[in-house]
């Protein structure tokens, strides 16, 4: 895993990352209990036998202050030098920690930024406006863009033209002859 000791501000690095995740408003001084299941989830310290999510969750209520919904840097420390021996069994206090700290180093959430469209041939086939029929044709021009709500609403002409009237001349003359 990790040769010799990893930096404390290295894994502060990483916890910021984990810490802000998915929170607009988080300043990456504190984690919630979902990101630490998350940190522990993606850094392989969940290995499903040892370490389950369970054992993560039971550790971090543990750690956090009673009325609290987050962790600290501290705590966070805390929770590791808990979870690494469960994690490396056989070995001291110290190197199961340093091999955790090994683990998370450079890491960073997943899916950060990553939202992919799924792309498939019944989507492009459905939202493909050149195979629209009846009045669905009606609502867009013919570059496929939406005409909005003149698409969707028969709106009356209000212009005074008619344009059935068959008479020659205007209304006027035709008054004038009756």
């Amino acid at each position: 895993m990790a040769e010799g000791s990893v930096s404390v501000a290295e894994v502060e690095a990483s916890f910021k990352k984990f810490a802000i995740h998915g929170d607009t408003k988080a300043t990456g001084k504190e984690m919630n209990g979902k990101n630490f299941a998350k940190i522990c989830k993606e850094c392989h310290i969940i290995d499903g036998k040892n370490v389950t999510t369970t054992d993560v969750d039971i550790v971090f209520t543990k750690v956090k202050a009673k009325s609290a919904r987050v962790i600290t840097f501290e705590q966070f420390n805390q929770a590791l030098t808990e979870l690494a021996p469960k994690r490396f069994k056989g070995k001291s206090k110290e190197e199961a920690l340093q091999q955790v700290y090994g683990l998370i180093v450079g890491k960073e959430p997943a899916n950060m930024g990553v939202t992919k469209v799924a792309k498939a041939a019944a989507v492009d086939r459905l939202t493909d406006t050149t195979k629209y029929t009846g009045s669905h044709k009606e609502r867009f021009d013919g570059s496929g863009k939406g005409k909005g709500k003149s698409g969707r609403e028969d709106i009356p002409d209000t212009s005074g033209y008619v344009s059935a009237y068959k008479g020659s001349g205007t209304y006027d003359e035709k008054v004038k002859e009756a």
